[in-house]
């Protein structure tokens, strides 16, 4: 990542603005405000990679590395709009998803996007109205997806 000579240093402990406050450039295109996406990952350089990209195409990014901390942020963030969750997840007490089923339940207008690289859902895995997209993704279609995905719930 580059820094801009224009912008003053970040302090490290304040945390990137893309990815947990406002969106520094404003609104979204379409004139909203910034989508908020919480990004569950347990993959420490794939969280980044993704929020990396959320972040370069407009969206806010909460980033949780695992369903219990999920859970927490979806607890003390009601501004979240779309949660993205990888599947195999070895810490925190249930997998991706276990969490997009509870998630659909406990918070219906947050719709789903659940991503993985051990193969497609099975018949059950995933709640009514989630979307799936296997691992590796284009960041391209991650970001066609999740706007596409917080536009059908809009």
């Amino acid at each position: 990542m580059t820094s801009d000579p224009d912008r003053p240093p970040q302090d490290p402990r304040q945390g990137d603005p893309h990815r947990e406050g406002l969106h520094p450039e404003g609104p979204d295109p379409a004139g909203g405000a910034a989508p908020v996406v919480l990004l569950v990952e347990d993959d420490g350089l794939l969280l980044m990679e993704a929020a990396d990209t959320l972040a370069e195409a407009g969206f806010t990014v909460l980033e949780a590395p695992h369903a219990d901390q999920a859970l927490r942020v979806l607890e003390s963030r009601p501004d979240v709009e779309v949660l993205m969750t990888d599947v195999d997840m070895p810490l925190g007490s249930m997998n991706g998803f276990a969490l997009a089923r509870l998630v659909s339940r406990r918070w219906p207008r947050i719709p789903v996007l659940v991503v993985s690289g051990m193969g497609s859902p099975g018949p059950h895995d995933m709640p009514p109205g989630a979307r799936f997209i296997p691992k590796p993704y284009a960041p391209s279609a991650l970001v066609r997806t999740l706007h596409d995905t917080v536009r059908r719930a809009a």
